[in-house]
């Protein structure tokens, strides 16, 4: 099948998705896209959003619509490693078996990430790297394809261990949840207080994903779009000629390399789902608020003067 034909094919199952996933999840249409985005390009997202936004509830059904196995880790201060990877034990033929943790699955969902220690924290984050752990000497690959939505709750910071920069990096997408509109709730309100059950339908699988994954990244782009993405990320480091006023005031350290490449990837698939065969600026400057939000270090002065990440990022337009 060649690629013009997938991606045609992909337009259409897409949409398919989308109508799934909204018999469930009513608004949070730019979310969605965003962690669906993330999971067609092969990168991690994390949430960004309070208690009781349905994030547990939206992960589920996404891994359901797209016939994925699902495994939810709530994140505590006292998880260990082993907690999440598996362990060996002795079994009656006083053999060491492994018993796989839970992140032995297609999708999982981080929960509060920010609650457990590090040494658990890099654990996760390297099994999103390299898509396989290593527990007492084994190496475990991980099942295909792999997708790692981790949550944050940005209100209480008290006992929590906020990920360090070079650890937020490996997320392609930081994704803030927004209240619904007053409707979308009434909605909401309606949907999850009557006695109604609703069938999510699998409509992909596994292999299927990751043909599409492939696809995606074999769809060309133009040099100059490219070089705008590599001028975009570059502008956000305040020692760059080319980087705005705002940036130079308010900015101490821009994104790296890594989204530049985050950046293409998710242009890639923003253009595949709407059937275009190449990506433009268009789908760069779409997917760069989601990109470059958690990879720009703000000053003290930033923060006292309420300029906020989308402000910086529309300024590198």
């Amino acid at each position: 099948m060649s690629d013009v034909v997938a991606i045609q094919g992909f337009v259409t199952k897409y949409k398919e998705l989308k109508s799934e996933i909204a018999k469930v999840i009513i608004g949070q249409d730019d979310v969605v896209n965003q962690i669906l985005i993330s999971i067609f390009s092969g990168g991690h997202a994390l949430l960004i959003g309070v208690p009781g936004l349905a994030k547990t509830l939206m992960v589920n059904t996404i891994a359901s619509a797209l016939g994925l196995d699902f495994k939810r880790i709530q994140f505590t201060p006292d998880l260990m490693p082993s907690d999440i990877l598996g362990s060996e034990i002795l079994d009656e033929n006083r053999q060491f078996k492994f018993i796989k943790g839970p992140i032995f699955a297609n999708i999982i969902l981080a929960d509060e990430i920010n609650r457990t220690p590090p040494k658990t924290q890099a654990a996760l984050l390297e099994a999103m790297q390299e898509q396989a752990v290593t527990i007492a000497g084994h190496h475990y690959k991980l099942d295909l394809p792999y997708f790692v939505l981790a949550t944050q709750n940005p209100i209480e910071q008290e006992g929590t261990y906020p990920l360090p920069e070079a650890q937020l990096d490996r997320f392609m997408f930081a994704i803030n949840l927004e209240y619904p509109s007053f409707q979308e709730e009434i909605d909401v309100v309606k949907a999850t207080t009557s006695d109604s059950k609703i069938e999510i339908n699998s409509l992909f699988t596994a292999s299927e994903i990751s043909a599409y994954q492939q696809t995606i990244r074999r769809i060309p782009v133009a040099d100059n779009v490219i070089e705008y993405a590599v001028g975009l990320v570059a502008k956000t480091r305040p020692n760059n000629d080319s980087a705005p006023s705002l940036v130079k005031q308010f900015i101490d350290w821009g994104a790296g390399p890594r989204a530049s490449q985050n950046l293409i990837l998710a242009a890639k698939t923003h253009a595949a789902i709407q059937g275009k065969f190449s990506p433009d600026i268009d789908n760069v400057q779409a997917v760069a608020n989601g990109i470059l939000r958690h990879r720009i270090i703000k000053n003290y002065k930033a923060e006292a003067e309420g300029i906020s990440d989308e402000d910086i990022i529309k300024s590198l337009f």
